[in-house]
């Protein structure tokens, strides 16, 4: 399985968490996802997922993308 730490800017509450997780879900591959605002960190892990496509989620849910942490 693989596991990306990324981080993203934006996340303010647990309904911003909640936001990103629930939109990076319906991404391919993907199996888990946990998003931290205290730390703007999000961790994902699956087995075939395509960053890009991750990051088009994260964006599409209205939040910056920072990067692989």
């Amino acid at each position: 399985m693989t596991k990306y730490t990324l981080i993203v800017k934006g996340m303010t509450c647990g309904g911003c968490e909640r936001a990103i997780v629930s939109a990076i879900q319906k991404v391919e591959g993907v199996k888990a996802a946990k998003a931290d605002h205290a730390t703007s960190t999000v961790i994902v892990e699956g087995e075939g997922m395509e960053l890009d496509a991750i990051r088009g989620a994260i964006e599409d849910a209205g939040y910056d993308w920072g990067g692989l942490a």
